[in-house]
Order: structure tokens, then C-alpha cells, then sequence
């Protein structure tokens, strides 16, 4: 160890060109939205990994609390302990902050309640070393996840000067502190919130006093509007996520426009009337204001809030004459397929249309986009609303659900399980725990039947909790009454509201700040909808707690597609969120699992199918619709939709997938054309490797393309050097010579197999032989083929990193066998052969390694190998079986130096991830590690020799990815 530290001071502090290969090596933390990089991960990480731990910090709020809860349980439950030291300087700690952390066993916490303490520092335990961060950062969400911070992270000996020092200071002050418990807690608490309603008093009420002005994204939807009137456009789409102030947006647009007469369209009466307030404090006294509802009927105001079920009765609608308003806002206007709302739509014939809505993807047929001439005025989405602070962060925590009588709750749950004693112990529990901002919960709990929300009600009311359950069946006085409630101050104040799906949408509850999920995600959409019922800011919120009970669900991989707002459906993507964790979610807000739900997630997502034909269905004519034309592959990716290839992997070709949804296509290519789209969509354009993709763009283009015209692109391009073997490759690869098939009894190339001769490469020169040219004759096949290859260009330049990009190969993205031969310029796929875990060229100048780090139970004995990272830098590694340290393909891997082979590294977590391995860079065998060992054979009296080994990385392995990989 002493060795790595020297080595870690010698890159850290004096030589950044030496290569410690050193964990102790010194980091700067700080928070950076560009890089995605979080102070919190990383005391995450140290919290995970360490014996014991102590921080002092000036600063403490739940907020804070909150983003380590979960990390800081699983640690309880581990027996690992820790010092807390925080300050009541300025009395900025919260006392229920203080509150949470007195519920954990295994901390001490204190508070130095005397002089200007305001240090922050996290010393954590390791061994006989000590990790310590000493810097800006207080526990606080915006110190850990946002604020500008800076702070660094050392290593040091328990016997070194410095973790003496720093040690004594600590334990000096904290000794010297108060020992926080409820005595001391009710006492503080009295004199923060003095301190609060002072500070309150001392400030402006922003709702009723100051001037409302648009923000930085609705400046950009106004000037989008305006734009669109200006080129006579008359309807407009805009696209707003829940809690984002659309209501507001649309009246600083109507105040734009200046109409003599508007109407603003909504489904239910209390979201007219709170529109109504919006209106006039935009407008003031400048309008009157009236409401045509089932209650009123003022249709002689200037601006009149109706609702669709009293303004679609026709004796109402012929009291306006067609072009009575001048314009028009049909709020939540993803409904407006229904009768009620074309009845209207069909009447009126407004100066200008506005439709907004938080969710436009509709799956009942209905194109709202054509109803607004595909004008989509602009579109905030969730991460981008967060990320410009529109909406108060939130923290969501998926809980492992509660097992009754060692039942899993699953799809087929049964209502006794649901609503078991043992349940509603562990949900109160949780819920407890977990909290909320201000310790005042105000909650919305979502079931999955009218039946468990009632009686899950029930069973909170008795359990000292007040509670109401509403239904489709509640009449709006009810839901508002109820609102009114949660939201109060005075004793008639309730803490939830149980529903199933009655709040998805049109309800304002500004002050909630606990949603409960006791159902499985059926929808991305529907979570996303729910989730936003807690977003919206108000007075005094800081932000909105989120459990999610997560059981035994096919569909939990759809949680993390919420959460980070990724509908590309790409496994890998979704893992790569979920190993990302809260570095993905933008702002202070934070996604926790605990051990269980994070794996039955993985689970769900590793058993999902993501390319079911009525899926792919479903988004290709949603994004039809909003595009007013067949989409292409690229507007996949320009529109956020799913993945593109999958339409690829499900019918061959993304063209033979659109011709079985447009009839038009039916014969448009002949079966040569056909089958040489399917090939290069299978074997060449899957966004692996560019080369290829590059050249076939620019020979549709013009007719030849030199060497050196593609040597020079790559260069400028990508900062790549191509060599003689790549250049045959190319040729090889899109003349489908490298890939092989059984044929006829044989294994022949694909060239051999469909008689194909695309590509010529003389004298140094490419060009199309006369096959592809006859093919590019046909506009259908020209333009399907430059949509795949520019789809292809987009897919590889999203993963292409200069600083990861390592001879033809990314860190940490994703490769097939196949696509690692064909990058390593191999002639043909040996993967024929038996590959097994490795191969050494014929040429011995790369032996690719492949590792599935959890090996399946019922493989063969001499197969199980206990490949086992022994830390970040170095794995352990078996050759393959019947292996001595003379074995031709061990001694060229003990003589990598001489002969220049090289070794890339790529591991896949198990066999449920499918053919792909994360590439880990390369490696190398570290000198004097090779041991001879013996595997004893199944059911049979004898062994057989492999050869031990230790692979040093070039490149250490991502923390997220690492623990990923080994299931931690």
C-alpha cells in the first residue's frame, strides 16, 4: 500500500504524466451538469466502501438527509457506524434533518451550539487508511448535487501526520458538542422557527406582491409563438411537462396577441377557476372575467374559463356566434379526440388556436398533432423543467415491498396480500422514515383498485394517520374538499389522499410533498403524470419525497425509463441511467433503490422484451402523427423516440418494417434490393464502427473515393488514424466477405452466399461496382440505405468520446463478438470456431478476452472460471481449460511485449444481458503472475490444468460500472 500512496503523491502532487495506477490517487470534487459528475457520488461511494466514517459539516438540512438516507440504511443494516458533526451556526440546520438521522442506530450525532463553527469535512475509514474530503461542501442537497463547490479528496496512512491532525480537530470538537436528542431537537426547533417567520416577514410574498415574468424556456415558447403567427400560422401545439406554468405561458402569449374576446377550454371546474387567477393577475383589472361552468354561465366577459362538458352542449355553444373569441386555449388538449371537444373544435373558428398539454402521445388512434397542423410551438419535457429549476427537485426512493408470509407480492397479487397487516406496517414505517421536507406530510398515495385504496385508508386511519380515499365515483366538491384539506393548517387537516389514477392529471395540490406508489408501473407516461402532481413549487417547499414499493413486477424496467425520461428503449441505455444513478437526473433531485428493488429492476429489464411488434407500432405512428410524415430512422434519435434499431432487429431492415405498415411500399424493391438493405443493416450500420458508414455516405454522393479522401475524414473527424489493414477491411466488410453462414453443408461468406459484389477498392481507390449502382437506381432503396447510414453516423457520434476512444473501440460501450472481430480487421468471423472466453489471431496481434463475470450454475465444471476483480485496477483471470504454461495460445499471451499483441478486455455482467460485453479497455498480464492450477472435472475422479493469471487494466473501471458488474 505504502508503494501505491507513493506512486498516487508522485502523479497527484508532482507528475501528471506519471501512471500510479493508484486508488489513493488525489481527486478535485465538484459538481458539473456538463460532465454529470456529483461531490454526492462520490461520498456515496466512500460510504459504501468504508469501516467506519465521521463528518463535520456547518450545515445540515433534510434536504442533505435525503440524498444519503438510503445509503446511510444499508450501512445500519451492515452494523457500520458513524460521527455526525454539524452546527447551529446562524441556526440554518433543520431541526428535522436532526430528527431523521436520531432515527438511525448507528449514528451519533451532535451540534456545536457555541461560536462560528463552519467546518465540512467526511473522513472515512478504510483498513489502515483513512479517505478524507475537506472542502465546500456542507449536507446540503445544492453543496452535494448543484452549487458551485470545490473540494479535494486524499488518502492517507492512519500513522501519517495528517490523518492525526485532522483527526484530533475533529474528535476535539466533536467531543466538546452537544449530543443532539428530542429534548434538544423540540428546544431548537422552537428558536428555527422564530428565525423563519422572521426571515418570511423580512421578504416579499412573490405570488401576491412582485411581477410575474416569464422564465428563460418561455421566453423561447413566446418568441416560437409569435413566429408561427408571423408565417400565418393559426393553431399551435405546446407541449408542456406537469408544474411547468403553462397556464401562465399561454396568458403572457394571449396578452401578446391582445384578443377582444378569449376563451380558455378546460375538463373540470376548479382548474377554470384557478385559471381564471392566473389570468387576472396577469391582466389585472384590463378585462372582465367570467365562468362557464355548471355552476355559472357568464358568457358576456371579455375572458371566459368554460369547461368541455358545459360548453360542447350545443343549446350553449349557439349563444356564440363562430367567431366570437379571437383565441382559443384548449388545456390538456391530449383529450381532444373526444366528441365533446370536436363538437367545439368544429364550431369555433378563433384568430388563433393555442392547445397545450403535458403528455401528447396518444395511443387510441387520435392525431392531435394534425388538429394543430403539426405546429408544435415548443416542448418542456420533465429533466429540462428540472433542470432550469422550474419545478422543486425531487427524491425518489424505490423500497423493496413488503412479503407476506414469504409471498413476493407479483402481477397476480391477491387483495389480502395487498392490504395485510404486515404491509401497511411496512408502508407506514417507510413512510415515516423517509419523511418529507418540512415534517408536516401532506401525501398522495396512488393503488392499484378503488377496493385497496379504501381500505389501505381505513387501516392508516386506525393506525393513528388521517385519511381519506377518493374515486372516479367523488364528486369534484369532494376531490376539492378533500385538496383543501391536505393542504391546510388547521386541525381538520388530513396527511394523505388514496386514489388509483383520478389525479393523474387536472389537479393543482401545490403544497403536496409525498407521493406513494403501490402499484406496479404499467405506464412510463402514467408515472411521469404522477409524479408531477408533487413538482409544483410553493412557498416554504424544498422538495417532494417519492416512494415507490416495488414487487415482483415484469414491468419495473419501465421505472427507470421514467425516471430519466429515456424512451429509446435500449437496454444498455437504461442500465447505463441506472448505473449513472443520480448523476442522470439533473439538479438536486436523486434516484435511490435499495439492494433488492435495484436487482429486481435489472431483473425485469433483463427478461424484458423491448421490440414487441405492437410496441414498435405504437411509437412509429406516434411519431408519424407528430410528424405529419412516415418518420425516418434518424428522427428517432431527433425526437427522443425508441431506438431506432430495434425496428431493425425485429423485421431486418427499418424499411422492411415501415413496408409492413404502409402498403405503398409493398413492391417498391426487388428481393436483391431487399436482402442487401436487410445486410447492411444487420452487419454493417449498427453504429459499432463508422469506417464503413463514412465511405458508403460519400460514395452516394460521388462516384470514387480515395484512400486518402477517407484516411483524411477520419482524421478530421474523429481524431482517427486508419492503416493498410483497415482499408481491406473496409472493402471486405461491405462486400459481406467477414461474415460467414452454413450453407448447402458448408460455411461460406455472405458475398458467396447472395452472389453480391458491391464495392471495388483499386489502386488505392473505392468505387460502386455495377450491382449497387443498378440498386441506387431505385429511389426507395437510395433513400432507405442514406437514412440507415446517417442513422448509423448519429448512433456513433451520441457514444464517440476522443478521451474513451481507444483503437477502434469506446470505454464502456457495448459490443457483440462479432463486432469485436470486425473491428480488430479480422478477415472472417471466427465466431464459428469455438471462441470460448478468448483467441489469438492467426497474426498473434490482438487476442480479444471475453468474461461473463457471473458464470450460469448448471455450465460445465472446467468452463466455471473464477474470473474476480480483486479491485478496479486488476482482475484475476483462468485461460481456458486443458491449458499449461506451454500451451501455444498461453505463451503468446506470457509473451504480449515481444510479439505486440494486444489483449482488449470485455465483460458482460451474466448471459441475461444478451451477446454484448462492455469493452474495458486494454490489458495487460501482470509480470510473474502465471500459476499453473488444476480444475477438478464434473463427476469424474480427475482435473484438468488452466492457467491463473492476473490482467492489470490500462484504464481503471468505472466505479458505477464496477459495482455494477460484481452485484454490488
Amino acid at each position: 500500500m505504502i508503494g501505491e500512496l507513493r506512486n498516487a503523491l508522485e502523479e497527484g502532487f508532482i507528475n501528471k504524466n506519471f501512471s500510479s495506477r493508484s486508488r489513493y490517487l488525489p481527486e478535485f470534487l465538484n459538481n458539473s451538469k456538463k460532465d454529470k459528475r456529483k461531490v454526492l457520488s462520490t461520498i456515496i461511494r466512500e460510504l459504501n466502501n468504508c469501516d467506519e466514517f465521521i463528518f463535520s459539516v456547518a450545515f445540515l438540512t433534510k434536504n442533505g438527509v435525503a440524498t444519503l438516507i438510503n445509503t446511510l440504511l444499508e450501512m445500519e443494516k451492515s452494523g457500520i457506524k458513524g460521527k455526525i458533526l454539524v452546527s447551529q451556526y446562524q441556526n440554518f440546520t433543520q431541526p428535522e434533518a436532526l430528527r431523521t438521522l436520531t432515527k438511525l442506530k448507528n449514528i451519533e450525532l451532535r451540534i456545536a451550539t457555541d461560536g462560528n463553527f463552519h467546518a465540512k469535512g467526511y473522513i472515512f475509514k478504510k483498513g489502515n487508511y483513512y479517505d478524507i474530503i475537506i472542502g465546500s461542501s456542507n449536507l446540503t442537497a445544492g453543496a452535494l448535487t448543484t452549487n458551485k463547490e470545490w473540494n479535494l479528496k486524499v488518502s492517507t496512512l492512519d500513522e501519517s501526520k495528517l490523518a492525526e491532525e485532522i483527526l484530533k480537530e475533529v474528535i476535539f470538537e466533536y467531543e466538546n458538542a452537544t449530543v443532539v436528542d428530542e429534548k434538544f431537537i423540540a428546544e431548537y426547533a422552537e428558536i428555527y422557527k422564530k428565525q423563519q417567520e422572521k426571515f418570511k416577514r423580512g421578504h416579499i410574498d412573490f405570488e401576491e406582491k412582485s411581477k410575474i415574468e416569464p422564465n428563460k424556456m418561455q421566453v423561447e415558447a413566446l418568441r416560437n409563438l409569435k413566429n408561427l403567427r408571423e408565417n400565418n400560422k393559426d393553431k399551435a401545439l405546446l407541449i408542456s411537462a406537469t408544474a411547468t406554468g403553462k397556464t401562465y405561458l399561454s396568458a403572457f402569449d394571449v396578452k401578446e396577441f391582445n384578443p377582444k374576446r378569449f376563451l380558455f377550454l378546460v375538463h373540470r371546474s376548479n382548474i377554470a377557476k384557478n385559471a381564471k387567477k392566473s389570468y387576472k393577475k396577469i391582466f389585472g383589472n384590463n378585462r372582465t372575467y367570467g365562468l362557464y361552468t355548471g355552476e355559472s354561465r357568464d358568457g358576456d366577459k371579455d375572458f371566459i374559463f368554460a369547461t368541455i362538458q358545459t360548453m360542447s352542449k350545443l343549446d350553449n355553444l349557439q349563444e356564440f356566434s363562430k367567431d366570437h373569441f379571437d383565441y382559443i386555449v384548449i388545456d390538456e388538449t391530449h383529450r381532444s379526440g373526444a366528441e365533446s371537444y370536436q363538437r367545439i373544435l368544429s364550431h369555433f373558428k378563433p384568430k388563433f388556436l393555442l392547445g397545450m398539454t403535458a403528455t401528447p402521445e396518444r395511443t387510441d388512434g387520435f392525431d392531435i398533432f394534425k388538429q394543430f397542423d403539426y405546429n408544435i410551438a415548443y416542448e418542456i419535457r420533465l429533466h429540462r423543467a428540472l433542470d432550469e429549476n422550474m419545478l422543486v427537485p425531487f427524491h425518489y426512493y424505490g423500497i423493496t415491498d413488503v412479503e407476506v408470509d414469504d409471498e413476493v407480492l407479483k402481477e397476480e397479487r391477491g387483495f389480502n396480500l395487498l392490504t395485510s397487516k404486515e404491509r401497511v406496517k411496512h408502508i407506514i414505517e417507510k413512510a415515516r422514515l423517509y419523511g418529507c421536507d418540512d415534517g408536516n406530510v401532506r401525501g398522495l398515495i396512488f393503488c392499484s383498485s378503488n377496493r385497496e385504496s379504501a381500505q389501505l385508508s381505513k387501516l392508516f386511519n386506525e393506525e393513528g394517520l388521517r385519511a381519506i380515499a377518493l374515486s372516479g365515483e367523488s364528486s369534484e366538491s369532494d376531490r376539492e374538499k378533500a385538496i383543501e384539506r391536505l393542504e391546510s393548517d388547521s386541525e381538520d387537516k388530513i396527511d394523505y389522499i388514496f386514489s388509483v389514477d383520478i389525479f393523474n392529471e387536472g389537479i393543482d395540490i401545490p403544497r403536496l410533498n409525498q407521493i406513494i406508489m403501490l402499484r406496479p408501473t404499467q405506464s412510463a407516461i402514467v408515472f411521469v403524470q404522477q409524479l408531477g402532481r408533487g413538482l409544483r413549487k410553493s412557498e416554504g417547499k424544498e422538495y417532494l419525497t417519492v416512494l415507490d414499493f416495488i414487487g415482483n413486477y415484469s414491468n419495473n424496467y419501465l421505472v427507470p425509463i421514467a425516471l430519466y425520461g429515456d424512451k429509446s428503449y435500449s437496454k444498455d441505455r437504461i442500465r447505463q441511467l441506472m448505473v449513472g444513478g443520480s448523476n442522470e437526473i439533473p439538479g438536486e433531485s436523486t434516484v435511490n433503490f435499495d439492494k433488492i428493488a435495484r436487482e429486481r429492476i435489472f431483473k425485469a429489464l433483463d427478461q424484458a422484451n423491448v421490440q414487441l411488434k405492437k410496441d414498435l407500432v405504437r411509437d412509429y405512428q406516434l411519431l408519424k402523427y407528430k410528424l405529419g410524415r412516415i418518420p425516418k430512422m434518424k428522427d428517432f434519435i431527433e425526437y427522443s423516440s425508441r431506438d431506432a434499431y430495434l425496428f431493425v432487429k425485429n423485421a431486418r431492415s427499418y424499411f422492411n418494417f415501415v413496408k409492413g405498415q404502409e402498403g405503398e411500399l409493398k413492391d417498391s424493391l426487388n428481393d436483391l434490393q431487399t436482402k442487401i438493405l436487410e445486410l447492411f443493416s444487420m452487419e454493417i450500420a449498427n453504429g459499432k464502427r463508422i469506417d464503413e458508414v463514412i465511405l458508403l455516405l460519400e460514395l452516394l454522393d460521388k462516384e470514387t473515393v480515395s484512400i486518402e479522401e477517407l484516411k483524411a475524414m477520419m482524421k478530421e473527424k474523429y481524431n482517427i488514424e486508419l492503416n493498410g489493414k483497415i482499408f481491406r477491411s473496409v472493402r471486405r466488410n461491405l462486400n459481406f466477405e467477414f461474415v460467414t453462414t452454413n450453407y448447402g453443408g458448408k460455411n461460406i461468406s455472405l458475398k458467396e452466399r447472395y452472389s453480391l459484389s458491391l464495392i471495388e477498392l483499386i489502386e488505392n481507390v473505392y468505387s460502386l461496382n455495377s450491382q449497387m449502382k443498378e440498386a441506387l437506381t431505385n429511389d426507395t432503396f437510395k433513400e432507405y440505405l442514406k437514412d440507415l447510414l446517417e442513422y448509423s453516423l448519429l448512433q456513433y457520434d451520441s457514444i464517440y468520446d476522443r478521451e474513451k476512444y481507444f483503437d477502434g473501440f469506446i470505454l464502456y460501450k457495448k459490443y457483440s463478438r462479432k463486432d469485436v472481430f470486425r473491428i480488430l480487421n479480422w478477415n472472417s468471423n471466427p465466431v464459428a470456431q469455438n471462441v470460448g472466453g478468448y483467441i489469438v489471431s492467426e497474426d498473434k496481434k490482438n487476442c480479444p478476452i471475453f468474461v461473463t463475470y457471473h458464470k450460469e450454475e448448471d455450465i460445465s465444471s472446467t468452463t466455471k472460471y473464477e474470473d474476480i476483480f480483486l479491485d478496479r485496477y486488476e482482475l484475476q483471470w483462468f485461460s481456458k481449460s486443458r491449458r499449461s504454461l506451454t500451451s501455444p495460445d498461453v505463451v503468446s499471451i506470457i509473451n504480449h511485449e515481444s510479439l505486440n499483441l494486444r489483449l482488449p478486455l470485455f465483460i458482460k455482467k451474466n448471459d441475461d444481458e444478451g451477446d454484448e460485453f462492455y469493452y474495458m479497455g486494454d490489458v495487460t498480464p501482470k509480470e510473474n503472475s502465471f500459476v499453473l492450477e488444476y480444475m477438478q472435472q464434473e463427476n469424474a475422479n480427475k482435473s484438468v490444468t488452466v492457467v491463473k493469471m492476473i490482467l492489470q487494466l490500462n484504464q481503471p473501471v468505472n466505479e458505477e460500472l464496477y459495482d455494477y458488474i460484481r452485484g454490488e
